[in-house]
């Protein structure tokens, strides 16, 4: 079992095993143990418990007769997830061209600087500089119903660990859509940030498929 602890002042063993299975350093069907995670994480059983607990309400773990392991994917489930986050997805930009303030325009464009930035960065960087950009443009929406309904369907992504960032050019193309997905937001044209917000994770779900197609 691979976790990759980062220091700090307070360890959060869900948000860092959460990030674990996203990025893969978890697999599907791996074992979680309680007592070699806290051996880990250098704390007591009863917060790897609760953060246990809590990935197991978000469905990246499941309950076997063995214990609790990383819930494993079918092509099935990526389709329907994806196909639930485009449409949340393209709604989100449109209705982030329509409610967005100047200060959302000056935070959009800092996250896509450091989207941009992250390029010389290891898949733990780029991931985050990705979550962060999108973040900040559902945070545009000033819509916290639909802010709600895209965490909760990125956790369940999470369930997907392959990173469609590793796919080849991905990278380059994903700096360019959300380049044009800043400047519809801009320039207040909602059917434009709908059309590329709903392409950008069209693709996405398609690369993802290849790349669980790959793994086989």
């Amino acid at each position: 079992m691979t976790v990759a602890v980062r220091g700090g002042d307070a360890i959060d063993p869900y948000a860092q095993l959460k990030e674990s299975i996203y990025l893969g350093d978890l697999q599907p069907g791996e074992h979680l143990v309680e007592t070699s995670l806290a051996q880990t994480f250098r704390v007591s059983r009863t917060p790897i418990r609760q953060a246990l607990t809590r990935l197991e309400q978000d469905g990246l773990v499941l309950r076997t007769a063995s214990g609790l392991v990383v819930r494993d994917r079918t092509p099935g489930e990526v389709l329907d997830i994806y196909e639930v986050r485009i449409l949340l997805e393209a709604q989100c930009g449109r209705t982030a061209a329509e409610r967005r303030t100047n200060n959302d325009i000056i935070a959009l464009h800092q996250a896509h600087r450091r989207y941009v930035n992250a390029t010389d960065l290891d898949a733990r960087g780029r991931v985050g500089a990705n979550r962060n950009f999108h973040s900040i443009v559902w945070q545009s929406t000033h819509q916290l119903a639909l802010i709600d309904l895209l965490q909760r369907v990125e956790v369940q992504l999470g369930r997907f660990p392959l990173t469609t960032l590793s796919y080849e050019g991905r990278w380059e193309e994903t700096v360019e859509q959300h380049a044009e997905l800043v400047a519809a937001i801009e320039a207040r044209d909602g059917d434009r940030a709908a059309e590329v917000a709903g392409r950008h994770f069209s693709e996405a779900r398609d690369i993802r498929l290849k790349l669980w197609e790959n793994e086989d």
